[in-house]
């Protein structure tokens, strides 16, 4: 690593947060999201853990996230979320995913591909209850479902699901609301005969707070790296532990006097004299530029020697600035902690979420792939991949 700037990914964290929720959701069965590169915290790495510690399947937003897994050397199921272009239909067959159909046309496409690879595929079909992203009308579920039979011998269906837009807000009424239509359309496919193997409905929040939304399995995404779905379920994700830690080095140090100001618009004045430690991370690596630069908000800080520091001034593209106090008890090659813990203090990603007014999905996602990933924790054999 030559970079003084990485994200640590505890696989040990990941293991203990797929067995606690496998534990609450029990007797359905867990499928673990890594899709957006493990939401920031490398696909690969995470999925095998997520295996290895129980889950049944694997879930991906894009093609080629799921190819990405496959030429990584995993085997298990993997469902794609959306109905993926047409074009992409060759790769689906040929790399073995599991497609998600809610189009007549998305069927026929994969039907084509299936024939012409001698393939028998397994879809997924997604009802749209309410979120009104995607998904098929629970009024045209049934003669989707037809339509795939239709294609004997090319394509089957394997599973039928849905996706709760307030699971994050376990008492509020849409959850209900779109779970029962979505049972209405698994009692319509029922008395056709046409009953799907697999159902699901809940995503992590759901999985924690709603247990009608269970189902056959859950879909474990934000919750299996440590983070809370949302505040409505605070409560039930107080056993997870974070995954992901970000951290640095102290590149240089400099004494600055009182009056001086610092960064791009001079948006910070130091009161007394000080010194400020520069951290060689920015915003092209994922640090927010408004971080450090909302005045109406507690301020952000990062660990150094155990003990909060106040970030300052705007966050710069491969750089930030830290006041470590007029003792300057800092020196270059420092460790420092932008997210995790360092001694008794904790910095999380709900932290920075908050600060910014938004979730702390956007946070981890939003590391950039500049940002090394190192894994760390005991691996299949038992050996630690990292120190």
């Amino acid at each position: 690593m030559t970079r003084w700037a990485w994200a640590e990914i505890d696989l040990d964290a990941i293991a203990g947060n797929l067995s606690f929720v496998r534990e609450v959701v029990a007797p359905a069965g867990v499928w673990a999201v890594v899709k957006a590169n493990g939401y920031g915290h490398g696909a690969a790495d995470v999925a095998r853990a997520a295996l290895d510690a129980g889950a049944d399947g694997l879930c991906v937003a894009l093609t080629s996230e799921g190819v990405g897994l496959r030429e990584a050397g995993v085997e298990a199921p993997i469902l794609v979320l959306s109905q993926q272009p047409p074009t992409d239909a060759g790769d689906i067959v040929a790399h073995r995913l599991t497609p998600t159909v809610y189009t007549r046309e998305g069927v026929d496409a994969l039907a084509a591909a299936a024939l012409a690879s001698g393939r028998s595929v397994g879809v997924h079909v997604k009802v749209d209850t309410g979120m009104q992203r995607v998904g098929a009308a629970p009024a045209d579920v049934v003669g989707l479902v037809e339509h795939v039979h239709a294609h004997p011998g090319a394509l089957h269906v394997e599973g039928c699901f849905t996706h709760l837009a307030c699971a994050d807000e376990p008492a509020s009424p849409a959850n209900a609301e779109q779970l029962d239509r979505f049972e209405g359309v698994l009692v319509g496919l029922a008395e056709r005969g046409l009953r799907p193997p697999l159902v699901h409905a809940a995503n992590s929040a759901g999985a924690l707070a709603i247990p009608a939304g269970r189902r056959s399995f859950v879909r474990l995404g934000i919750a299996m790296y440590g983070i809370s779905p949302g505040t409505g379920v605070d409560h039930l994700a107080a056993g997870l532990r974070p995954v992901m830690a970000l951290r640095a080095r102290v590149s240089h140090v400099k004494a600055v006097a009182a009056g001086s100001h610092v960064s791009y618009g001079w948006r910070h004045r130091f009161e007394r004299g000080t010194v400020v430690a520069t951290v060689p991370i920015g915003y092209a690596d994922g640090v927010p530029r408004r971080l450090g630069t909302l005045p109406d908000r507690p301020g952000a800080d990062v660990l150094i020697g155990g003990v909060r520091r106040p970030i300052v001034g705007v966050v710069t593209m491969d750089q930030l600035l830290v006041d470590v106090g007029p003792v300057g008890d800092v020196a270059v090659g420092d460790d420092v902690v932008l997210i995790g813990r360092q001694g008794t203090e904790q910095i999380r990603a709900e932290e920075w979420a908050d600060r910014l007014g938004t979730i702390g999905y956007e946070i981890v996602c939003g590391i950039s792939a500049r940002v090394p990933r190192i894994p760390i924790g005991a691996d299949p054999h038992g050996r630690r991949s990292a120190s």
